[in-house]
This record gives structure tokens, C-alpha cells and sequence, in this order.
């Protein structure tokens, strides 16, 4: 088992390499940001009305197609 010491030392390295990471990361800027949002939005738009209207066209089919055998 590693003494206390070691642990420290490990520790200490590993957020050493993490920083060293950290700085390669490129994080977008807000322009960057809010264009990837408003495409986000648009796209989850227009699923949510093109499944909203296959929804309503077949639930209106499958209503039409049982309602002479429900009477």
C-alpha cells in the first residue's frame, strides 16, 4: 500500500497533468455558443412539429378506420 507521502506526491502530479489538459481545451465563445443554441432549437422545432403532425394524421386515419366498427 502507498504511504501517505507517495499519495501526496501522486496527487499532486495528477492535477498537475490536469491543468496541463485544461489548457489545451478550446471553449467556444459566446458567439460560437449561441449560434450552436439557436440551431439546437430550430432543429428540435422542426421534429417536434413534423412528429406533432404524423401524430395527428394518424390518430385522425386510425379514428376514421375504426369508427364504422365501433357503431
Amino acid at each position: 500500500m502507498a504511504s501517505a507521502k507517495e499519495w501526496v506526491d501522486q496527487s499532486v502530479q495528477f492535477f498537475k497533468e490536469v491543468w496541463i489538459e485544461l489548457k489545451k481545451v478550446h471553449f467556444p465563445s459566446w458567439k460560437e455558443t449561441r449560434a450552436a443554441t439557436v440551431v439546437v432549437v430550430v432543429v428540435v422545432l422542426v421534429f417536434a412539429v413534423f412528429l406533432g403532425m404524423v401524430d395527428f394524421m394518424l390518430s385522425h386515419v386510425i379514428q376514421r378506420l375504426l369508427a364504422p366498427r365501433l357503431s
